[in-house]
């Protein structure tokens, strides 16, 4: 089963992604700021994070930053989810490594075709993943 981390400082906004994903098979963890976003994606493992870009402790793009440099976290697909719609912030979520991005507010029809598609593509990739590590160790054991 999928797991889906809303990391977002407001309580409503979390409450009306969990509302809008009520209907996707998947866990959802929550986090309510920089520091538990990243902690949560240590412990929860998620495959796709909902992540807000203007949170307290570290922003979206610090985290998304510090997920996607580490090679431990950075195939967890991030979509970014704010208020800002200038062009300096996609181009800054962008640089930050994000895989994708949606503006407030959000529309639920939108959302959903994201993480279904998103979900999909950690799917694709997971796999591929599994096949190129079975390979090496084929290679490996020759």
């Amino acid at each position: 089963m999928h797991r889906i981390l809303i990391a977002d400082d407001n309580d409503a906004n979390r409450e009306l992604l969990e509302a809008y994903l009520v209907n996707v098979e998947c866990e959802i963890e929550t986090s309510i700021d920089g520091q538990d976003t990243l902690d949560k994606v240590a412990s929860f493992n998620p495959d796709l994070v909902l992540l807000d870009v203007m949170m307290p402790r570290l922003s979206g793009f610090e985290v998304c930053e510090t997920l996607k440099g580490d090679p431990d976290t950075s195939r967890v697909m991030i979509l970014m989810v704010t208020a800002l719609n200038e062009l300096g912030d996609i181009e800054r979520a962008v640089s930050a490594g994000t895989d994708d991005f949606l503006s407030k507010p959000v529309n639920q029809v939108e959302l959903l075709k994201r993480v279904e598609n998103m979900l999909k593509l950690k799917g694709t990739a997971d796999e591929l993943e599994r096949l190129r590590q079975y390979i090496q160790d084929m290679e490996e054991s020759n």
